[in-house]
């Protein structure tokens, strides 16, 4: 115990930087947004998940019944990670338009509010024709 605070390090830092570097080789941004995947017809999906993640560490020093043992105070530790890798939706990239599409959710409502823009256009345009439809009726009438 005494060589191990002379160094610096107390063995729970030990536990603590193998479990820490177990979860970065796990977790990467590779983890959260995926590998693109490009289609036949030129789109491009790439997953995008949700990641969570825990850790624990804990340790103790218990004394020896045998007083002729080694000097100092022997160390009894653990830790433990959990990682959690939930699918959020997919992102697609088409030519001129890019999409999330949730694997949660209601699609009818998404579906809608994709194509609200285009509505919007249609009902534009017709009301636009209306409108050049009753000056073209109102000028043969005068």
């Amino acid at each position: 115990m005494e060589s191990q605070q002379a160094n610096g390090s107390h063995p729970i830092e030990g536990l603590m930087k193998t479990a820490m570097q177990s979860i970065k080789e796990m977790v990467d941004v590779n983890t959260v947004v995926g590998d693109a995947v490009e289609t036949n017809d030129g789109s491009v999906i790439i997953p995008i998940s949700q990641v969570a993640c825990g850790f624990a560490a804990g340790g103790g020093e218990y004394e020896l019944s045998d007083p002729n043992k080694k000097p100092g105070t022997p160390f009894a530790g653990g830790s433990g990670a959990g990682v959690s890798v939930k699918p959020v939706g997919f992102l697609v990239v088409r030519m001129n338009d890019v999409r999330l599409i949730s694997v949660n959710g209601n699609p009818l409502a998404e579906r809608v509010v994709d194509l609200a823009p285009q509505i919007m256009d249609k009902l534009d345009s017709l009301m636009q024709k209306k409108a050049q439809k009753k000056k073209v009726t109102e000028e043969y009438e005068i």
